[in-house]
This record gives structure tokens, sequence and C-alpha cells, in this order.
């Protein structure tokens, strides 16, 4: 587990109405690591914010996270 996907973890249940329903998986796909965030139908937006600011922000934190491990990270979103 990397830092990355801790990281989209803590985010993601913070920003949740229903934090159990949060799921967070991590990959591996053409030299990347992929960090896929899965939530209830409907909870999705709030997690992806106003004009996808709160998404951006999320992936930079992982990035950032990712480059302290040597990885190179790409944030997915998942509705259930």
């Amino acid at each position: 587990m990397s830092r990355a996907r801790d990281v989209v973890d803590v985010v993601a249940r913070a920003l949740a109405s229903r934090p159990d329903d949060v799921d967070v998986t991590e990959s591996e796909r053409r030299g990347q690591t992929v960090v896929e965030l899965m939530m209830a139908p409907g909870e999705l937006g709030r997690v992806i914010g106003r004009q996808g600011r709160t998404a951006t922000a999320l992936r930079t934190l992982a990035a950032a996270a990712g480059e302290l491990d040597g990885l190179k990270v790409m944030v997915d979103f998942r509705d259930d």
C-alpha cells in the first residue's frame, strides 16, 4: 500500500457523507500506479467538487505522496 492510496482514502472518507461506502484500490498499469476511488451513487460529486477543483487537488496530493515513494500516480474516480 502506497502513501498515495492512503491520502486518497483519508480525504475521500472525510468528504463523504457515508464514509463506510468508500473503497480505494491500487494497481499497476503501464508503469504507473493507478489509484481507483469508488463511492456510493451520488457521493462522487462531493469529491469531484465545483468545476473539478477538489478532484484536481486530490490528484495533486496523491501525485506528491507518490513521489515520496518514487511512483508516478494517477487517480481514477468511479461510481458504483
